[in-house]
């Protein structure tokens, strides 16, 4: 009885998150809420929903703070003299344009957010591919190659699978760096083969020098914010936060890190009290978004385990997987949680899906770490510049002038061949067992 309630409450979950009948927020709270009365646990339901809600708080603190930080330091102009030196190296060559653009987008991205990568990389890189007349889809697969690939502690993808499975940040993502590493060799070395080959395609042998260098155009109110006296001082501080945070993960939060690096920064270059407020204000929002979709995905998780029903649909699925290929449950959705990414949104996936493909791994001898992380190879990752439901790979064919169908139809073998890669490597580094 309770295994078929929790399929039917995952069912209605992904119903209505997909189908736009209700937003995330509002599912991942009334769904498992009216499941639980439902199956009759009646005031036991809060506790479910406190207990979830408790076991997510330090995700939740980590992901407030590393918005605001990385808002910033982004602020203070931290990115720009690096953003700059890039535009003046890329030249007219092609092969530069495609790999300097990738490196762009890589740098942007390390806050995260896959929109502002886009509308910061694709603006500043359009002119320069248009007046050699490069191919568009081109731009649009470098910028989403490297921002596919980068899967940080802070980013949603990590976030929500460390949030639904109860595993720590440190323990998805430290055994992951080399294979990210691998993943980034795979990217750039994409990203040089499709600059060879529009070189090839344009005949071109050697920089035009004719031709005018990009250049960005700052606002006056960004140019007040920012602070390139203090370059060397916020790259250091950021080196520190990231560095402890990766290093000392097991002892010292992440969430803390993040604080103590945002009052720094703040002190620092904006010494001002007004201009504080005004910093946080100003990226208050994006916080406070992902804050509620994390707390409400903890009263989903909490119903469902509170209440056995994820365990009850795992002992159920236990049977229906030969004992000899539980072991390659993290490959085999390894392979496939890119492709997964054009059927599911990360919230659904993440807090609907990996929870019972976790637990159905967990009871037969699989960690759940390892089913997170399989995950985190594609699903939302490099699965998400090319996935049609989410807004980012509308973003990216509206700024880059190109169809949706042709961005996919160039873009998705690359991204789905650096998730094959990066499985591989798992293997091979015996991250998976096999």
């Amino acid at each position: 009885m309770l295994a078929l309630l929790g399929i039917a409450t995952i069912a209605v979950l992904l119903a209505a998150i997909l189908t736009k009948r209700l937003s995330p927020l509002v599912a991942l709270i009334i769904v498992p809420v009216a499941a639980s009365l439902l199956g009759g646990f009646g005031l036991q339901t809060s506790k479910f929903v406190i207990d979830g809600i408790k076991s997510l708080a330090p995700v939740v603190g980590m992901f407030v703070f590393a918005i605001l930080y990385f808002g910033t330091i982004t602020d203070a102009g931290t990115l720009d003299p690096i953003i700059d030196r890039i535009l003046r190296a890329v030249g007219t060559r092609p092969t530069r344009i495609v790999v300097g653009t990738t490196l762009l987008a890589l740098l942007i991205h390390l806050d995260g957010s896959g929109a502002v990568c886009f509308l910061v990389t694709i603006p500043a890189m359009l002119p320069l591919y248009d007046r050699l007349q490069m191919d568009r889809r081109v731009l649009a697969a470098a910028a989403s190659m490297a921002a596919g690939i980068n899967f940080l502690p802070w980013t949603g993808p990590m976030i929500r699978a460390s949030a639904s499975l109860h595993v720590p940040i440190s323990s998805l993502f430290n055994p992951l760096i080399p294979i990210q590493a691998i993943g980034l060799v795979f990217v750039f070395g994409a990203a040089y083969w499709l600059g060879r080959r529009e070189e090839k395609r344009l005949g071109l042998t050697r920089a035009d020098g004719a031709i005018p260098m990009p250049t960005r155009e700052l606002t006056p109110e960004q140019q007040a914010l920012r602070r390139p006296k203090l370059f060397v001082f916020n790259i250091v501080l950021t080196v520190l936060v990231l560095g402890t945070m990766v290093v000392m993960g097991e002892k010292v939060p992440p969430a803390l890190m993040f604080m103590v690096g945002l009052c720094v920064a703040l002190i620092v270059n904006y010494p001002d009290v007004d201009m504080q407020r005004k910093r946080i204000e100003a990226h208050a929002r994006a916080a406070l978004m992902m804050a509620g979709i994390l707390l409400a995905a903890g009263v989903f998780t909490g119903v469902m385990q509170g209440s056995g029903m994820l365990k009850a649909m795992a002992q159920a699925a236990v049977g229906f997987v030969p004992q000899g290929m539980a072991s390659q449950i993290p490959v085999a959705l390894g392979l496939l949680s890119m492709p997964l990414s054009m059927l599911f949104d990360p919230d659904s996936f993440y807090f609907g899906v990996l929870p019972v493909v976790a637990e159905i791994a967990s009871q037969l001898g699989v960690p759940a770490v390892h089913v997170g992380q399989a995950a985190l190879l594609g699903q939302m990752t490099t699965g998400f510049p090319v996935s049609p439901l989410t807004p980012a790979t509308f973003l990216v064919v509206g700024l880059c002038g190109i169809d949706l169908a042709d961005h996919q139809k160039f873009t998705f073998p690359l991204l789905f061949g650096a998730s094959i890669v990066m499985t591989i490597a798992c293997v091979v580094l015996g991250i998976f067992p096999w």
